[in-house]
């Protein structure tokens, strides 16, 4: 989720329970487990009072009470330098090839190729991954704990689908993806407490017939309509979106399934990482082995095809064939959300937004692959990274703040809304500067800063609401 992500092991009460080496040691920065470690003596706490002060000593990321914080704090960098490659994917998406200075036109066609559904699929994976983070990692959290860390995670929602609406109102021509986020994190509470092996099955599970279903539910009872904002009903949020949730809960459950592991292993990024390539493999050479050997494509373009009117594909002479089969392959890069209901061989493609099964797991493993990299770049490199993961801390202000200058580029530019050579570069400039600033001198990002605050205040609110009950529980 939005915020800072921590991880550790937890014991059954909800505080986080550190190695046996890291209990008791000088006070400082160290190295532990290929985790950067802030280790501070113990002293006595003075009791606070004030609804404030209580807020601001809770966890950021549990649902553990002030006096139950453990004595260090211990964070993967990588996932903040993971998130941060994803808000810049987004930007290349939003800003289009036309903002791409430094390559040329066809190697920005293909960046443009790469990062386009992956990028937002990767944010929604690494948004399961804080999830399963807040929730106790690889132990969950049960009882008065997860009660508040649940009330956390609403409360975000709220704030989080709230600042969505504000930033479509601007009109950018963006498909604002906050909202449906938002939706993401309340459908995900069901299985809050499940283990990696329940969660990697929903996953795979909702990738393989959820494609399927949505295909047979547009295609009898909810038609795709001509859309007037990133989303304005529930069948949008659902099935008919630009982030479908029928697709983009695999990779909310995806992340909460790695979430439960332990991430500092060795083994298990290894696992990670020939697992990912192996899925991601399996994404991009099915729908190559359906549409081309097996003939797919023509398939596809004979059902697609308004020049043909119906007929084969083959009662034309090769170079029209050719060139309309082109049309077809044009057609599905153009998708954005979900795939045409004429034809059951759309469900073979594999292009970005089609919420096919095989883009799935195209989807799913580079998010595996890139979550390994980052990973061992940031515990090697932490110096080189630091830009980086600054960005991932504060992934809703850098987010925003995009969104916001481009509402200002488009209304004293509306004429060259569509940017110019270097634009990316700017943003991303811009981006990597602002947050190693912000971080170095004052820490926590703005908006990130603001939404734990409330978050925190809504915690405190609901057990004095509560009262007797929940000190009973």
């Amino acid at each position: 989720m939005f915020g800072e992500v921590r991880t550790g092991a937890e014991d059954a009460g909800g505080a986080r329970r550190l190695p046996s080496d890291a209990r008791f040691g000088p006070a400082g920065c160290g190295r532990q487990d290929g985790v950067r470690t802030e280790a501070r003596r113990w002293r006595p706490r003075r009791k606070r009072h004030s609804l404030t002060n209580v807020a601001q000593n809770q966890s950021d990321d549990t649902g553990t009470r002030p006096d139950e914080r453990p004595p260090a704090r211990l964070r993967v960098d990588g996932i903040d330098a993971a998130r941060a490659l994803a808000v810049f994917g987004m930007f290349a998406v939003h800003l289009g090839v036309v903002s791409y200075g430094l390559l040329p036109e066809e190697q920005g066609w293909e960046l443009h190729g790469l990062v386009r559904g992956n990028s937002s699929a990767l944010f929604a994976f690494l948004a399961g991954l804080s999830l399963a983070l807040m929730t106790g990692r690889g132990t969950p959290v049960e009882g008065e704990p997860l009660r508040r860390v649940v009330v956390k995670i609403v409360t975000r929602s709220v704030l989080i689908g709230v600042l969505g609406v504000l930033l479509d109102a601007f009109a950018v021509p963006v498909a604002i993806i906050l909202t449906y986020y938002a939706g993401f994190f309340v459908l995900a509470l069901p299985l809050i407490r499940a283990r990696a092996a329940l969660l990697w099955t929903a996953a795979v599970t909702l990738a393989v017939c959820g494609p399927v279903v949505s295909f047979l539910l547009r295609q009898d009872l909810f038609p795709a309509q001509p859309r007037t904002g990133a989303v304005t009903s529930f069948t949008e949020f659902f099935l008919t979106g630009y982030y479908p949730a029928i697709t983009f809960m695999v990779f909310v459950f995806a992340g909460m399934a790695v979430g439960r592991t332990d991430l500092t292993a060795t083994a298990v990024r290894v696992r990670m990482a020939v697992g990912g390539a192996i899925v991601a493999a399996i994404g991009y050479l099915g729908p190559w082995l359906l549409l081309h050997p097996m003939g797919g494509l023509d398939r596809l373009t004979e059902a697609h095809s308004t020049f043909l009117n119906g007929a084969p594909l083959s009662s034309v002479d090769p170079v029209t064939a050719e060139e309309l089969r082109w049309n077809t392959i044009d057609a599905m890069h153009s998708v954005s959300g979900q795939v045409p209901t004429d034809s059951w061989w759309w469900l073979a493609v594999g292009a970005p937004h089609t919420g096919t099964t095989f883009e799935i797991c195209e989807a799913v493993g580079q998010a595996l692959v890139v979550l390994v990299l980052c990973m061992l770049l940031a515990e090697r490199l932490p110096r080189l990274m630091y830009p980086l993961t600054s960005v991932g801390r504060m992934p809703l202000t850098v987010y925003t703040g995009h969104i916001l200058v481009l509402a200002v580029l488009v209304a004293f530019h509306p004429e060259n809304a569509a940017g110019g050579p270097f634009q990316l570069e700017w943003f991303i400039l811009g981006a990597l500067v602002f947050a190693s600033l912000w971080r170095f001198v004052l820490g926590r990002g703005p908006l990130e800063r603001g939404l734990g605050k409330v978050a925190d205040s809504a915690v405190v609110l609901t057990e004095e609401v509560g009262g007797p009950r929940n000190r009973r529980s």
